[in-house]
């Protein structure tokens, strides 16, 4: 009977985490029901954006601001192969995810050389020559009127219809999701936490620390790539707004709203931002002679309240909060979360 019993305890986790699963799903599924659906499609992308970055900085503890560079690339290509070859645009897509993991080995192989604030200002300044030449290449890019007319094909299919193309392309997204989920539950991914918490130990364990950092950048390049492909065939249209600085500053203030080191913590933080920009874009707040349209200021306030409140961000927090009613110690020194299945804290 005591064994039974302790059988039941320990499959408990494992039932929340497939409920969860479950509702995520649903709630996925119901979203272009629930909300205007081109904004769906937004939500459904950068939350894949901000799951590949947290990859990087989470499990890896490496700050990139030039995350852009990836996804306004693959925005480019994903067009440029659409308009040009008239393929379907799952194969589009794939081929700018490719296009963004080749660009992110020469990238990585240089920033991984350094550590804290000089990484992310390498790859920032890496970015910023993306967007120089996304710029000057006006023959290819548009320069600043952007590629615009990009089909969304599928095999002759017409999915002009917004509604259509969100279930048309959120399994590219769900893939792109399950490959980060499979990263993170891996030896790979424990590997990564390890050179997280101790690169010195790790070393010293005889694991090729640089090697592994430039792996999953390049994976978090590739599904970076995803979700910009995605995005830019969604709208029909890529511009340098794709590739500028704001929005790889954009995407990790999503990752940390919802906290770093969690799958669930990137998309919750990424649904939070697009549905604010959303409506401060459309509706605007009024405050006496205030009147503000611009997403901005807005989100900046939510921010600070947040990292003010929430330090470990919104999903963050909650898990912490489970975890102290259940009585589990924090597994890392960095209060993230552990990537070790047996352990609940990860979700």
């Amino acid at each position: 009977m005591t064994v039974l019993l302790f059988r039941r305890l320990s499959t408990m986790p494992r039932l929340w985490r497939l409920a969860g699963v479950l509702s995520g799903l649903l709630v996925v599924l119901a979203l272009p029901w629930l909300i205007y659906p081109p904004v769906a499609m937004d939500i459904i992308a950068w939350a894949l954006f901000a799951v590949a970055l947290d990859l990087l900085l989470g499990f890896t503890g490496l700050l990139s601001f030039g995350h852009a560079a990836f996804w306004g690339t693959a925005a480019y290509a994903a067009g440029t192969i659409a308009i040009r070859t008239g393929v379907p645009f799952p194969v589009a897509i794939l081929g700018a995810a490719v296009m963004a993991m080749v660009l992110a080995v020469p990238i990585a192989l240089l920033a991984v050389r350094r550590t804290g604030i000089y990484f992310a200002m390498v790859t920032l300044a890496f970015a910023q020559m993306v967007y120089y030449v996304a710029n000057q290449w006006r023959s290819l890019t548009g320069g600043e009127n952007g590629l615009q007319g990009i089909p969304k094909n599928l095999f002759g299919l017409d999915l002009s219809d917004p509604f259509y193309f969100y279930y048309a392309g959120l399994p590219i997204a769900l893939i792109g999701l399950l490959i980060a989920w499979r990263v993170v539950h891996s030896p790979f991914g424990r590997v990564l936490v390890a050179i997280r918490e101790n690169p010195a130990r790790s070393r010293s364990l005889g694991y090729p620390v640089d090697r592994y950092k430039v792996m999953i950048f390049v994976i978090s390049a590739g599904l970076s790539g995803l979700a910009g492909g995605l995005y830019a065939i969604s709208h029909g249209f890529a511009s340098l707004q794709e590739v500028y600085w704001t929005t790889s500053g954009k995407v990790v203030i999503m990752t940390v709203l919802g906290g770093i080191g969690t799958l669930w913590g990137s998309t919750i933080g990424a649904a939070l931002i697009v549905q604010v920009e959303d409506y401060v874009a459309t509706s605007g707040i009024h405050l006496g002679p205030l009147n503000i349209t611009g997403p901005g200021l807005i989100t900046g306030l939510i921010f600070v309240v947040v990292v003010l409140l929430f330090r470990r961000g919104v999903w963050g927090t909650v898990a912490h909060l489970l975890r102290r009613r259940r009585d589990v110690p924090e597994p890392h020194l960095s209060g993230t979360s552990a990537v070790v299945e047996d352990e609940p804290a990860m979700r």
